[in-house]
């Protein structure tokens, strides 16, 4: 049923940065070999932001890799502990969702998943199942397993406390319930970004407790947004999502730094080692060529073939030959007034997502009016037939009277 296991080995660890313990893979790979038992691989979902982009693009597809070698993939959807909120990187206490936004949330992440992982051999479930049965002599067990001073060898936890940030109870909870999920389905291999390592250790520790076999645990790159600098996130606005059009997934690509092309080509794509090898070196020589290639490949991935190079050719065509699309989306304007606020109708036709977001990008000279420039908040214009409106970079709208 199963490939080798050092065929296994080479594609499974190819991207991950860390392994505990460090020949757990191997061993936990050599014993499903033997018993012709597929391994339980589990990725918690956090249900806060459902919309995914490249950066969780890393660890899906090392799930996905799992998944074509035979073994179960189980998505966990985080809906109680979403109660609680991840406080991981967070310098101030998260505000608590319910659990019909982390349900709705979870279902978007479930969809979008879709592109990468097949659904049809996904396990799901939601960590309220368990977790909302346990009594609060449960919780006080389940407590008694870490100590506060192990809780705040946690880097944002030490942080907080050195600084005198308010750190609330409830926050330690939230490793130790995403660490039961470990307990409950008796996972094999949990994975996560680099920045969940204490959280799935936790879930390590805990199997230990309960008398279960113990999990091991891979950690992988965190994926550096289009600025270069942070990680990549919704709430930076430095993501490239991967349910985004083609034409804005192929221009975010391009606005990425040079330095980065090689680790986007190793994590979100699936070229070969020799393939590379061959574009560590172009990107080198000629980081334009090479990013262009990369930005097509990754639509081609998410779109087709077809979508990623008519990105191109709009791209080319906006910001080399100083057009405008062939293909502009269109705003029925004949049911109001002649006159209007830009910021009014940057937000109605939902071009922005609030009159702030608008009167940022008047300032920094993103929005036209046919090619002019809008430079006063507090501008009037007329809506007439055929008035093309562009906001940043790639947002078009054409006004239909």
């Amino acid at each position: 049923m199963f490939k080798p296991v050092e065929e296994q080995l080479a594609v499974l660890g190819k991207t991950c940065l860390k392994i505990v313990p460090e020949n757990g893979l191997k061993e936990k790979l050599e014993k499903s070999y033997k018993t012709n038992t597929p391994l339980k691989i589990k990725l918690g979902c956090d249900p806060s932001r459902p919309d995914l982009h490249l950066g969780h693009s890393v660890v899906l597809r090392a799930l996905r890799n799992f998944q074509d070698f035979g073994h179960e993939v189980i998505l966990i959807v985080g809906d109680f502990t979403g109660m609680i909120g991840d406080p991981t990187g967070k310098s101030k206490t998260r505000p608590n969702l319910t659990l019909e936004e982390t349900r709705k949330n979870g279902q978007t992440y479930f969809d979008q998943a879709s592109k990468i992982l097949d659904i049809e051999k996904t396990k799901v479930f939601y960590n309220s199942e368990w977790l909302d049965k346990l009594s609060f002599q449960d919780v006080i067990k389940l407590s008694a397993n870490y100590t506060v001073a192990q809780m705040l060898e946690r880097d944002d936890f030490e942080k907080r406390y050195s600084t005198q940030q308010p750190i609330a109870i409830h926050e330690f909870l939230y490793p130790l319930s995403q660490g039961y999920d470990s307990v409950a389905i008796e996972s094999d291999i949990e994975i996560g970004g680099n920045d969940q390592l204490f959280n799935n250790l936790v879930g390590r520790e805990l199997q230990k407790a309960y008398g279960k076999e113990q999990q091991i645990v891979m950690v992988f790159p965190l994926l550096e947004g289009t600025d270069g600098v942070q990680k990549m996130s919704k709430s930076l606005d430095n993501y490239i999502g991967i349910d985004e059009s083609p034409s804005e997934m192929y221009g975010k690509t391009l606005s990425i730094p040079d330095n980065l092309i090689y680790k986007y080509f190793e994590l979100c794509t699936d070229l070969t080692d020799e393939e590379l090898s061959e574009v560590k070196t172009a990107a080198e020589t000629d980081p334009r060529n090479t990013k262009r290639k990369l930005a097509r490949t990754i639509v081609a991935l998410y779109h087709n073939e077809e979508e990623a190079q008519k990105a191109e050719e709009g791209f080319d065509k906006i910001f080399i030959k100083k057009d405008i699309p062939d293909e502009i989306p269109e705003f029925d304007a004949s049911a109001f007034e002649n006159e209007m606020l830009v910021t009014d109708f940057l937000v109605l036709s939902k071009m922005t997502a609030s009159k702030g977001e608008a009167k940022r990008l008047i300032k920094g000279g993103g929005v036209s009016l046919n090619g002019n420039k809008v430079a006063d908040f507090f501008a009037n214009f007329t809506l007439e037939n055929d008035l093309v409106v562009k906001v940043g970079k790639r947002k078009f709208l054409k006004i239909k009277k």
